[in-house]
């Protein structure tokens, strides 16, 4: 193999790969829900946690791509990767507490002040966390600055 990855790529793909895992997990639970319904559907937040762990796994794909060609240091890179990563989780694990306790079909129907605290912190993190990534790559690759370790 060429360049060898760093530890922070290293990291971020193994998230990717443990979500995506998840994913599959999820689509059994959502399945076995489809065909034992009368309705022949799973509940909307077993839909949601499918389909969101999916998205999110590629996404994290994509961060680690970004975390690779970064001029941050590793450490730089691998804070901001997993807030990034914290978040998606954090989303996930919320779809299925709501898939598994069948309480709501809309988390926002009843939300009180930790939602709006946590929606908060996961804009910031996942935007912020992501921009950090961006601008590592903007300046290791298209401002041509060298990767530091």
């Amino acid at each position: 193999m060429g360049t060898a990855l760093g530890i922070d790529t290293k990291i971020t793909l193994l998230a990717a790969g443990l979500i995506f895992l998840l994913a599959l997990v999820l689509g059994v639970w959502k399945y076995r829900q489809i065909m034992t319904s009368d309705d022949h559907r799973a509940h909307p937040y077993v839909d949601i946690a499918h389909r969101a762990a999916l998205l999110y796994s590629f996404a994290t794909l994509l961060i680690a791509v970004f975390v690779q060609l970064s001029a941050w240091p590793t450490w730089v890179n691998l804070t901001a990767a997993l807030v990034v990563i914290f978040f998606f989780v954090g989303a996930i694990l919320a779809y299925i507490s709501h898939g598994a306790r069948r309480d709501t079909v809309n988390q926002f129907e009843h939300a009180d002040g930790r939602t709006a605290v946590f929606m908060g912190l996961l804009i910031v993190g996942e935007i912020g966390g992501f921009a950090v990534i961006l601008a590592g790559f903007v300046v290791g690759q298209l401002l041509q600055v060298g990767r530091a370790h």
